[in-house]
């Protein structure tokens, strides 16, 4: 099966008509996809309660793909508001309770800063957050090359095979060490996800201040031939792999909801158990 989603639920316009109230978003969300990515979890390890009411608000079905908290990851700067890694971790899986308990936990994805490249800290620490967190489905994307070399890229992916990791495959802008090129296998027979970054090489390198930069960086829009050949490397994984999550973060400019839409509708998919969707009687 190939679920296509987007990554969050606040910010595609194009998909809420009339008036619908912040609170209200994500029903109306799982209205139009069967997943979504979580990225308030990136930010801060979120309250249980954030968690069950988002469980609620969707149908049975439905899947979250829940971001590791940065400090897990390396972005988190200064000293992390836990006592230790391991309190932090704690936190976070109690965080994830709800998404557990519903069935709707697909993945947590361990998204990695650039400068986290191929050194042997890096593999014993990717062993550890593997250890720390069980038997919970997770991702593993990469944000520096130096994983996906020539003479790197089988002993990563058996890497992630062995340590049960999902690979996040992607496609963004080949621009220089702090980007990963695309690469078209999964690690694991149940679950892969691939994550639409947009091309946008000018933004994607663009240093900026606060949040400035996700202005531009993913400011892109998909046409109807690179989507076209999506499809069929998106057919392809779930040859081997039974689930295929396919998520849109080319949002700069609110193309993730256009371009998923037009995805869905190329693979020829109606999705079944999606919420009813929103009438705007006024």
């Amino acid at each position: 099966m190939i679920i296509v989603g987007l990554t969050g639920w606040g910010d595609h316009d194009s998909l809420y008509e009339g008036k619908v109230s912040p609170r209200d978003k994500l029903k109306e969300y799982s209205s139009h996809f069967p997943a979504v990515e979580v990225d308030a979890s990136f930010y801060a390890v979120q309250p249980v309660k954030n968690a069950a009411k988002w469980v609620d608000d969707t149908p049975d079905n439905f899947q979250f793909i829940v971001k590791a908290y940065q400090g897990m990851t390396g972005h988190q700067r200064g000293e992390i508001p836990f006592t230790d890694k391991n309190e932090m971790f704690t936190a976070y899986k109690e965080s994830l309770k709800p998404y557990l308990e519903a069935n709707k936990h697909a993945m947590t994805l361990f998204q990695f800063p650039p400068w986290f490249d191929l050194r042997k800290e890096n593999v014993d620490y990717l062993r550890w957050c593997r250890d720390q967190m069980g038997e919970i489905d997770c991702a593993l994307e990469f944000r520096n090359q130096s994983w996906f070399t020539d003479d790197m890229r089988e002993k990563t992916l058996d890497f992630m095979r062995e340590e049960k990791w999902i690979h996040s495959i992607c496609d963004e802008p080949q621009a220089g060490e702090g980007s990963i090129p695309t690469v078209l296998q999964s690690t694991s027979k149940d679950k892969v996800l691939v994550r639409f970054h947009g091309r946008n090489i000018h933004g994607w390198n663009k240093k900026g201040k606060g949040e400035d930069w996700r202005e531009v960086r993913y400011l892109y829009r998909y046409n109807q031939a690179e989507l076209t050949e999506w499809t069929e490397n998106l057919k392809k994984l779930n040859e081997s792999t039974s689930q295929v999550f396919a998520l849109f973060n080319n949002n700069s400019g609110g193309d993730a909801a256009d371009n998923a839409k037009q995805m869905v509708e190329l693979l020829d998919i109606e999705y079944e158990g999606l919420n009813p969707r929103q009438l705007d009687l006024f």
